[in-house]
């Protein structure tokens, strides 16, 4: 094989981040070329990640030109050789689809069982191997470096182990860079993926080698783990997991793993992978689960008091996975399972505190929310304060007096709103996409007029309970920011009407914050 790669040294190990191109592939996911182009920035520049796979060639017009853009980016940048493309034994239409996109490096979908290539292309593998030749070739006239994927490489080592050799031996020697193995159906177990990868290694100790894992059964982090101890020293992964059917290896819960359990390095910047995940999923549309490891929205959050309590002792519930790493803060949960130490812990956070007497009671207090199922958040303790201990300071300075909203087919959604703001009363009509988008505009209007700030809507959330009950009460939470990021909720048998209450939440608790002396009127009618 020419063309190899420096020797790398054995601490160190390679990302091959394929988002754009396999986690494309997730059902329902499409990237537009902006996104495409805005998630391979993040990736290269500000998460490291050392080559990217962003497209598969002949796909359609709009991957050609996303792929397009993406490689005009990545030449002004200076990052082309770490741009790849997927392609096909196809003479010379992948290659030609890709020199057009601007590309410089190819990824050869070939066949890496006896099954794939007698069954699915109905040719003897000496017949594939002159075919793949004939593409390498081109490329090399072309001046694009050829990577080779073995599809189906773990079926072949399990039912056809002679045929994987074969196709190594008879490409080792051609002028390809590296060699990607993937077990493309997730069927392999770790000790599977140790076993294989390690005969690859000691077979073709001069060919570079790329792990590609699938997370069919669950096991995509743990063959990855047993890929790295085997020897393969580059491994594929995709943002939060995405992928054909089960997904792919996740990146977060690769880097974290490579770092703490195998205390090896990467280039990739680990404080960047929350934003790279919250991207892609805004992008993709596909939510993050709230437990999925290092980026779920909850794996950073204490619920139990005692683990808050043996936080402030020393951080007792403590492991590597500090959440500053991954850009993220350690939070902790307001419920039925919250225990003094929970609440003290968020009232501190606001600069809040209470004496042994008054702590119990709001504890109690949100004890019995969580009993009803309801959601607290940090923003609401305040209120829950205030109306514990009787402290009228809370009042709310923004009502609703009356507001309208209607979706008639065929003409746009309109909303007729009248608030009232420290006794004096506001009205707007405005259309939108939606009903709940023209109630919001409408209130920018208000709000416009008056000079005030309107924050921004990052993230909206209904929650319905499941069993088919087209009465049950919908959750609307709403994530804001303006100096910081906050979360408000509404319930209501109408999802818009649950999301006209979040809001309206959010916009008294903005006034309160600007209210002068807002903590210091809490303090002083608890003390």
């Amino acid at each position: 094989m020419t063309g190899k790669t420096v020797e790398i040294n054995g601490k160190q190990l390679t990302i091959m981040d394929t988002t754009l191109r396999d986690g494309e592939q997730t059902s329902g996911v499409s990237f537009s070329e902006g996104e495409k182009l805005s998630v391979a920035k993040v990736l290269l520049e500000d998460v490291k990640i050392d080559r990217i796979e962003i497209a598969s060639a002949r796909v359609s017009e709009g991957e050609f030109k996303g792929t397009q853009r993406v490689m005009k980016w990545a030449a002004e940048k200076g990052h082309l050789e770490k741009v790849e493309v997927l392609g096909f034994v196809d003479d010379k239409i992948s290659l030609q689809w890709i020199e057009d996109a601007g590309g410089k490096v190819i990824n050869l979908l070939c066949k890496g069982s006896h099954k794939h290539v007698t069954e699915q292309l109905r040719k003897t593998p000496d017949q594939h191997v002159a075919d793949i030749k004939t593409v390498i070739a081109n490329a090399n006239e072309m001046g694009i470096v050829v990577n080779i994927y073995l599809e189906d490489w773990s079926n072949g080592m399990r039912n056809s182990k002679d045929y994987v050799h074969f196709m190594i031996s008879n490409l080792k020697d051609e002028n390809i860079k590296r060699i990607m193995l993937p077990d493309t159906l997730g069927i392999l177990d770790p000790d599977e993926a140790y076993d294989f990868c390690k005969e690859m290694i000691e077979s073709f100790p001069d060919v570079d080698f790329d792990f590609h894992a699938h997370n069919d059964y669950d096991l995509a982090i743990a063959n990855v783990f047993h890929a790295i101890k085997a020897g393969m020293r580059c491994v594929h992964t995709t943002v939060n997991g995405l992928g054909e059917r089960a997904g792919n290896a996740p990146l977060s819960s690769v880097i974290a793993t490579i770092k703490d359990h195998l205390k090896m390095k990467t280039n990739v910047n680990e404080n960047q992978l929350n934003k790279v995940s919250r991207l892609v999923e805004s992008f993709s549309g596909i939510r993050i689960p709230t437990n999925k490891p290092l980026v779920g929205e909850f794996v950073f959050t204490q619920c139990s008091g005692i683990h808050a309590d043996g936080d402030s002792k020393n951080n007792l519930y403590f492991n590597e996975l500090i959440p500053e790493r991954f850009g993220r803060i350690r939070e902790y949960a307001l419920g039925k399972t919250s225990g003094k130490a929970n609440i003290k812990k968020n009232l501190e956070d606001l600069g809040i505190e209470l004496d042994a007497e008054s702590l119990k009671k709001v504890t109690q207090r949100i004890i019995n929310l969580g009993d009803k199922k309801e959601t607290v958040t940090n923003d609401d303790l305040p209120y829950i304060v205030a109306d514990v201990l009787e402290n009228d300071f809370f009042e709310n300075k923004i009502k609703v007096i009356n507001y309208s909203v209607n979706h008639t087919m065929g003409l746009r959604p309109v909303a007729n709103v009248s608030l009232e703001i420290d006794g004096k009363r506001y009205e707007e009509f405005c259309d939108g996409d939606g009903q709940y988008n023209a109630f919001v505009k409408a209130l920018r209007k208000i709000y416009k007029k008056l000079g005030k700030q309107f924050p921004k809507l990052i993230d909206y959330v209904v929650t319905i309970p499941p069993g088919g009950r087209t009465d049950a009460l919908a959750e609307t939470v709403i994530t804001w920011k303006n100096s910081r990021e906050f979360k408000t909720r509404g319930l209501d048998l109408d999802q818009n009407a649950a999301a006209i209450k979040a809001t309206i939440r959010m916009l008294n608790i903005i006034e309160m914050e600007h209210k002068p002396g807002f903590l210091d009127k809490i303090l002083s009618n608890i003390s």
